[in-house]
């Protein structure tokens, strides 16, 4: 089985959208028993709290559901069990290679928008202190990450 880990800060914003969207698009290529998905945060700001309410409702509208996701916070044991451990931006890439202390599991932390090289950013930008439409700008950015990711994972495992 591949597994995912999508990494933000708190765990409320981005990374729980990515995980309920890749879930999502998991379970439309009927691949959700190939790959399992995750999300956690680098801070430990908001451990247990549901996703923000912004990105429940971005992701609700475009027929996804968080309701059911509860942030966490990274440990060092999701560098063994993640194949895949994905920032959302630099700042928390850089936080990552901070806590991954064995050289031979840190290839597996990247840029999520890596996946995406149609795109020009490289960093799905921290909505929370704006207004509704950075969440919608959010949701853009990682529906095409995440397609990207599935193409990905389809060809390199070959499922």
């Amino acid at each position: 089985m591949v597994k995912v880990l999508f990494v933000c800060m708190g765990n409320i914003c981005r990374s729980p959208v990515a995980e309920g969207v890749f879930r999502r698009m998991l379970e439309g290529a009927g691949l959700v028993k190939e790959v399992y998905v995750d999300s956690a945060g680098t801070h430990s700001y908001h451990i247990g709290a549901p996703p923000d309410s912004r990105s429940q409702s971005t992701a609700l509208n475009r027929g996804v559901d968080l309701r059911s996701l509860r942030a966490r916070q990274v440990t060092t044991t999701d560098f063994i069990e993640f194949d895949y451990v994905l920032a959302m931006d630099r700042a928390n890439y850089q936080d990552l290679l901070a806590v991954c202390q064995d050289a031979k599991l840190r290839p597996r932390i990247r840029l999520f928008l890596e996946f995406a090289p149609d795109l020009p950013e490289r960093e799905v930008p921290d909505p929370y202190y704006g207004g509704p439409n950075g969440f919608e700008r959010v949701m853009d950015l990682i529906e095409e990450g995440a397609q990207g990711l599935l193409l990905h994972i389809r060809e390199h495992y070959r499922i």
